[in-house]
């Protein structure tokens, strides 16, 4: 029977059951949510400065050698994106240096999920926007139809992000309301049925948060529009997937996409405010890994 962590980590199953008898170097390298780093390299150097190992792990994570002399080295783990780890290895009498669990960090030390492409799961994603209404409340929509994908890249500059949006499935719950918000006056969904937003770039921004630069397509207008970008984690689901969640916001201006209809009722009060503020909560599915 497998404990939750084994379910949740398959790969760790593996390395509970690697031979006792072992000899060599070995090691586990991780991301910090327990995940495989493939095609990470790890070097050792004794005292003299000479390399005597480099190995890549496989496509579990896991890196392993010939056995060793005796002694004291400098082991460094790196890979593509992430900030090399060094450590102290004691190699035993028996040829044996266990490394354990190397965590790598993403460079720039903002996390990211596992290189891949990643696809939007409609099912569990909402994309809404909000606008003020009179000057008192709130009126939030959302888009219903959509689909986009994430490429995760081996650094973020390889990374990038492209979403379409159905810009006739708004619903804000008043039929009457949603008509308005599709005709000319708005999105104008019968000329322009698609909006559209392609990435062109992503700036760290904190520990687990990113700026994400890109071109917005809406109602027939194309405008530089950065999303600001929480990544939440990432983890198993039970149909064998691997899933990561974002949270993403951003604010447009209306008249920057030539929506500029308005009513005034009454002085200096609009009827709908000049900005919205759109918002994303994302699940995404891991379709393929990168090469």
């Amino acid at each position: 029977m497998y404990t939750s962590e084994e379910a949740a980590y398959p790969s760790r199953q593996a390395e509970r059951r690697a031979p006792d008898g072992r000899r060599g170097l070995y090691a586990r390298i991780r991301t910090k949510d327990g995940w495989a780093v493939q095609h990470a390299v790890v070097t050792m150097t004794d005292t003299s400065g000479q390399q005597v190992v480099r190995a890549e792990t496989d496509a579990e994570g896991v890196v392993s050698s010939r056995p060793l002399t005796p002694g004291v080295y400098t082991a460094v783990a790196t890979a593509a994106g992430y900030t090399p780890a060094a450590l102290t290895a004691i190699v035993t009498g028996s040829g044996a240096a266990e490394l354990g669990t190397v965590v790598l960090a993403r460079q720039g030390g903002a996390d990211l999920p596992p290189p891949g492409i990643w696809a939007l799961d409609p099912a569990h994603c909402a994309i809404s926007a909000t606008a003020q209404h009179l000057g008192l409340s709130t009126v939030r929509g959302r888009f219903t139809e959509f689909a986009g994908r994430i490429e995760v890249g081996r650094s973020p500059e390889t990374s990038a992000v492209a979403a379409d949006i159905a810009a006739a499935s708004i619903d804000t719950g008043n039929s009457t309301r949603d008509d308005h918000l599709r005709s000319a006056d708005f999105l104008n969904a019968a000329s322009y049925p698609t909006i559209s937003y392609r990435s062109s770039g992503l700036t760290p921004a904190g520990s687990d948060r990113w700026i994400v630069h890109g071109m917005l397509t809406l109602a027939g207008v194309t405008r530089p529009v950065d999303l600001h970008l929480a990544y939440l984690g990432t983890g198993s689901d039970p149909w064998g997937g691997l899933r990561a969640a974002f949270r993403a916001e951003t604010e447009l201006r209306r008249e920057d996409f030539t929506m500029t209809y308005n009513q005034v009722v009454r002085a200096g009060v609009n009827l709908i405010g000049s900005t919205l503020k759109v918002e994303l909560d994302i699940q995404a599915v891991q379709s393929a890994s990168l090469p």
